[in-house]
């Protein structure tokens, strides 16, 4: 029996990192142990290729990635052996854009509000700081959040339930999908962290001569896709402890986490790490 290789993709906000203060030290000790055992950490989150770029230095990562969503999926040049059908080069990565760009997006969401009356404020009429203010990111992180590429972050302002469900049907009439995350919803076209997931889990298989097992951490339904289109799911609560019912009612079996971020984050990865040496361990005394 071939050898079984784990794949590991991520949500960040809330998950890996705490949903205030953005830390994720309370998820070390997993992060040094998927390190020591070149376990592939895949972020998939709404955060930008800036963002993402800059944490994952400071965490010396050098995996895929996943932004905005599912808008885009980045791989390190030379990283897989084969040709990526579909990507173009984008700096140090090939790209695969699965969603439409940014600049149609916020020309959409600025006409959908004008047409529905609904008063909404994005990224794109909001300065660093007033971002900062906002996510409580630093400035500088708060800039690198709106260099965006495929999806539109926003928040509605004195709108009720009814006037956003408005919105997001006309946003749904022309072709657009609106998702609710952690803080803020967001406005896309195209983006899916399921089909990012799926077209990444392809490619680690094409280049491997192992079978490889999936596993995905998420707190939000934005999470949703990519929790389906793994082979183990994990949800984690929110900062209340309550666990998304979105999720819960779509994939009843998913595995719960026992804390929010970081701190059920490395709970549940390095429980997945024990299960995966045990299970390694018995096949290997099999075929003795």
């Amino acid at each position: 029996m071939l050898p079984k290789r784990l794949v590991i993709f991520t949500d960040l906000d809330g998950t890996l990192l705490d949903h205030y203060t953005y830390s994720w030290a309370p998820a070390r000790e997993a992060l040094e142990e998927i390190k020591r055992r070149q376990v592939p950490l895949v972020f998939c989150t709404s955060k930008t290729r800036t963002e993402v770029e800059a944490l994952r230095r400071k965490l010396r990562i050098n995996h895929p990635f996943v932004t905005e969503n599912g808008g885009g999926i980045f791989v390190p040049q030379r990283y897989f052996p084969q040709h990526i059908e579909g990507a173009t080069r984008a700096g140090r990565y090939h790209c695969l854009a699965l969603a439409r760009p940014y600049s149609e997006i916020v020309e959409q969401l600025d006409e959908i509000a004008e047409e529905t009356g609904a008063c909404v404020v994005g990224f794109h009429q909001m300065s660093a700081r007033e971002v900062a203010q906002t996510t409580g990111l630093p400035l500088c992180e708060a800039e690198l959040a709106r260099q965006r590429d495929f999806d539109e972050p926003f928040f509605f302002v004195g709108t009720g339930e009814q006037m956003a469900q408005r919105f997001v049907r006309l946003a749904k009439r022309r072709g657009l999908e609106v998702q609710r995350g952690g803080r803020f919803w967001h406005l896309f076209a195209g983006s899916d962290k399921g089909r990012a997931v799926r077209r990444l889990v392809e490619l680690y298989r094409a280049s491997s001569h192992v079978r490889l097992r999936s596993l995905a951490l998420g707190d939000s339904a934005n999470d949703l896709p990519m929790l389906a289109a793994v082979d183990v799911a994990v949800l984690l609560p929110k900062p209340d402890g309550v666990f998304d019912r979105q999720v819960i009612a779509r994939l009843p079996g998913v595995t719960r986490g026992i804390a929010p971020g970081p701190v059920g984050w490395n709970d549940a990865v390095l429980g997945l790490l024990r299960s995966q040496r045990r299970k390694t361990e018995a096949t290997r005394k099999t075929a003795y």
